[in-house]
């Protein structure tokens, strides 16, 4: 396996443990998604799953790399979350926030005529993911097959009491996008 496509699997495994499955390596995140690094280090290295070797090195390395943003260290390095995307309940401590008038969502053709009838739902997540641009939504959707692309309305959704957020990774949250609020690219 090259370096490149095991620190890619390295990271992989990491988001699944940090967003999804805690228990597969039997770690416990907080209320708030974080886990102590030299335990999920530990635990991952004894995992037997196939994935790099985790250093804490690698660890740096992989949250300082990755394109999306998807993992942070508090303030000493001593705890890792991810910033967003889990399914298990977690309270990542969102800042709530005023979103622009349009946001993007990007999906496979595939999911179109449920998006159609029933809005965005968070699926097996805790939130729908929103984009800023075009563009991120295109990349978004390309991972799910031949991209659609909806805006959302979101100055009419505030303006009816949605909520939003922004991660640290600067993705827009919400709860629920229902279908009168988006329209298809």
């Amino acid at each position: 396996m090259s370096a490149g496509n095991a620190l890619k699997s390295t990271s992989i495994f990491l988001s699944l443990i940090l967003r999804h499955k805690p228990e597969k390596i039997g770690i416990t995140l907080d209320e708030h998604g974080w886990a102590e690094v030299d335990e999920l280090i530990e635990r991952m290295n004894r995992s037997g799953d196939r994935h790099q070797p985790l250093t804490r090195e690698l660890l740096e390395e992989i949250v300082r790399t990755d394109g999306k943003q998807r993992y942070s260290f508090n303030g000493d390095h001593t705890l890792i979350r991810a910033n967003q995307g889990h399914s298990i309940p977690v309270d990542v401590e969102l800042q709530e926030a005023a979103p622009p008038a349009v946001l993007y969502h990007g999906t496979g053709e595939k999911s179109v005529a449920s998006i159609d009838r029933e809005g965005l739902l968070p699926m097996s997540r805790l939130y729908v993911h929103l984009s800023a641009d075009r563009e991120t939504a295109v990349k978004v959707g390309r991972r799910h097959g031949r991209p659609v692309i909806y805006t959302v309305d979101c100055a009419a959704m505030a303006r009816d009491g949605y909520r939003f957020y922004m991660s640290v990774n600067r993705v827009w949250l919400t709860k629920e996008v229902p279908a009168r609020y988006l329209a298809k690219l």
